[in-house]
């Protein structure tokens, strides 16, 4: 059965037992997500790219148990169960019932919408007291995770590593960006690595490295009480393998091109607060200049035939690099 047959089963409400007005589907790079009054289901595309592989059942039953399980520990009763799609013998599909398992799904509670950030900063609707409630959730969550081995050369290998691969991002054609402008960047934060090398071997002699959420945009985070955290990066350890400071800068760099750039001033004095921790800021800076490469990438997840309108997000997100690698020379 093919992966068309599976969604427009699961596009239908009398599948699902919460009994939804509707179901509104999404559809992503690597998944389906089937949305109901309640709940979210998501279904894995059976895709393989450089760095993840979705291509048998096997591995999207694996990855399916990896996202609950690593969700569960910032959004613990948000992520409810990995449910099967089955078939019965009369070839019909069922969800959750007995049968032969065809593929498998993510079960998660519905949040409210108004109450994720993304969504609160474009209704001006969050203040300080919720941002210092959520980074105190994530201090005490860097704090008990578990460092990870690495060393301050491997370190400083992959950041530079990501600096070349920010560089040819940005030279997308699609993006339309002079190679002057890139090239800048590039230099400046090369250089600062070089010239902080000691600050790098520092942050990995203190077991700054942990295995963090890997995806922090305001868009996962939620203002409930307690704040919970959702859709972690669950398909590579290497990639969650982060200095909590550049975790953090990623998602002040995105709160700041969402026009609150105080958010990630309030972040950072509460994470300093909580922990022993006390990045320098041109630390941050370097964080947010390479963090914007990222947000590019993510452009590419939108649809294409808005070309203008990604052109334009490209630009900006590579002014942001440019005023963050500017401040690491003062």
């Amino acid at each position: 059965m093919d992966i068309a047959a599976k969604v427009a089963f699961l596009s239908q409400p009398s599948v699902y037992p919460d009994h939804p007005s509707r179901v509104d589907v999404i559809q992503t790079h690597m998944s389906w997500v089937f949305l109901t009054d309640q709940l979210v289901y998501k279904l894995k595309k059976p895709v393989r790219f450089d760095f993840l592989d979705f291509s048998t059942l096997e591995r999207r039953h694996h990855d399916c148990m990896e996202e609950l399980r690593l969700n569960r520990r910032l959004a613990p009763d948000v992520y409810l169960d990995v449910v099967p799609l089955t078939i019965d013998a009369s070839g019909q599909l069922h969800l959750g019932n007995e049968g032969e398992p065809v593929e498998w799904l993510v079960k998660i509670k519905r949040l409210p919408r108004e109450l994720m950030l993304d969504q609160a900063i474009a209704n001006n609707q969050v203040d300080q007291s919720d941002v210092r409630d959520f980074t105190k959730r994530l201090a005490e969550f860097y704090q008990q995770a578990e460092p990870v081995a690495m060393t301050a050369q491997a370190y400083q290998q992959r950041l530079a590593q990501s600096i070349h691969a920010y560089s040819q991002g940005l030279l997308k054609p699609d993006y339309e960006i002079p190679h002057r402008r890139v090239d800048t960047v590039r230099k400046s934060l090369l250089n600062y690595l070089s010239e902080k090398s000691d600050l790098f071997n520092t942050r990995i002699a203190e077991h700054r490295i942990v295995e963090a959420h890997g995806d922090l945009r305001p868009e996962h985070v939620c203002l409930t009480r307690p704040p919970v955290f959702i859709d972690c990066l669950e398909f590579n350890r290497d990639l969650r393998n982060l200095d909590p400071a550049d975790e953090l800068a990623f998602l002040a760099l995105e709160c700041e091109y969402a026009g609150a750039g105080w958010i990630g001033q309030v972040v950072f004095e509460t994470y300093r607060q909580q922990t022993d921790d006390d990045p320098p800021q041109s630390l941050i800076y370097f964080y947010k200049a390479l963090r914007a490469r990222l947000s590019i990438q993510h452009l590419d997840d939108h649809d294409t035939n808005e070309r203008q309108k990604w052109t334009r997000r490209a630009l900006d997100y590579l002014q942001l690099a440019e005023h963050h690698a500017e401040m690491l020379g003062k």
